[in-house]
């Protein structure tokens, strides 16, 4: 059994995180820590759980007793921690944040498991990709790999009210955000970072590099990821829809060979040739892909569940690529018909 524990349990990822492992074959939760919580039955916050287990939230962090931690801390907070606290060298450790996404003086492996599978198995410590950014990532992968990425790129990308997190907020209170659909961070948004990362990783030398605006500025050379990010009146889940211009009249079959061909041995990511409905992938650890392609323009269309393949869905499948155990264990999640 692998044994977990997990920091910061009480918050949105957190609940999802233990409900995951519950119900995993493989693991066993040694802890879940939460200071406010400290006593408290996990379902007195997470209270979908009650009658699934009698774990307490504990102030206690008994490294020495795990092998591997998850840090479901806010932003920021996951470097913080670790100048203050030290974790056993054997111990390995995921972290949901997005403080050692972008390649530094750090050992943290960025966990994208459609294209880094052999460094997260070896890997000792894990950042786990944004819930944003693994939506739109999938959506350009196979592009990006064809160095087909030549022009700037329109995203456009809707998230549930999940995505904000547990702390009550202006814009996600329900009375604010029932009926109501607005934009925020307008191509600003933090997940850019780890995106355009990514698709420079992917592109070959003869592709424009793609500028990360918010380091460099909007007058650099290059192309950029143009992402308008938008709140929606739903719980969970993000439908994106990315607009990719060629220089000649797309071929629609060949664009769809790719895709099929790039996600082929993908555990979770599916290529689709209806068009999709955000019901498909809601609840499960899937992401599901479309293309169309209407002369030079290429629409695709990607979506995922923001706190399952966006967050803690993905941090499990990992995990057990990390422990060398079936990817999808844990993760045989299915989505509602209605």
């Amino acid at each position: 059994m692998i044994k977990i524990g997990i920091l910061g349990a009480a918050g949105y990822t957190g609940g999802e995180l233990i409900r995951l492992l519950l119900n995993h074959p493989e693991a066993e939760i040694v802890f879940a820590n939460s200071e406010s919580n400290a006593g408290n039955k996990v379902y007195d916050v997470h209270e979908g759980l009650m009658g699934d287990t009698e774990l307490e939230f504990t102030s206690e962090m008994p490294f020495d007793k795990v092998d591997v931690v998850f840090f479901c801390f806010g932003h920021g907070k996951s470097e913080a921690f670790l100048k203050e606290h030290t974790i056993p060298a054997n111990v390995k450790i995921i972290d949901l944040a997005q403080d050692f996404r972008i390649k530094g003086d750090h050992d943290y492996v960025y966990g994208l498991p459609e294209i880094h599978r052999t460094d997260i198995a070896s890997c000792l410590h894990l950042a786990n990709p944004g819930c944003f950014a693994t939506c739109i990532q999938l959506g350009l992968l196979p592009l990006a790999k064809a160095g087909l990425l030549i022009h700037d790129i329109a995203v456009n990308a809707i998230t549930g009210s999940t995505g904000a997190g547990q702390k009550p907020g202006a814009t996600t209170h329900f009375s604010w955000r029932n009926n109501n659909f607005s934009v925020y961070k307008l191509f600003t948004h933090q997940h850019l970072h780890e995106i355009t990362q990514t698709l420079n990783e992917l592109r070959p030398d003869s592709a424009p590099a793609v500028i990360d605006t918010l380091d460099q500025g909007y007058d650099a050379h290059g192309i950029t990821v143009d992402f308008i990010p938008y709140r929606g009146d739903f719980s969970r889940g993000i439908f994106c829809t990315e607009v990719i211009t060629l220089d000649s009249t797309a071929d629609k079959d060949a664009i769809t060979s790719l895709y099929k061909d790039f996600y082929r041995e993908a555990a979770f990511t599916h290529y689709s040739d209806k068009a999709l409905d955000l019901k498909q992938v809601v609840n499960t650890n899937k992401a599901l892909v479309h293309v169309e392609t209407f002369g030079r323009k290429i629409v695709v269309t990607s979506m995922i569940d923001n706190l399952l393949k966006g967050a803690v869905g993905q941090a499990v499948q990992n995990m057990n690529i990390m422990f060398g155990i079936d990817e999808k264990a844990g993760l045989n999640l299915k989505a509602s018909a209605f």
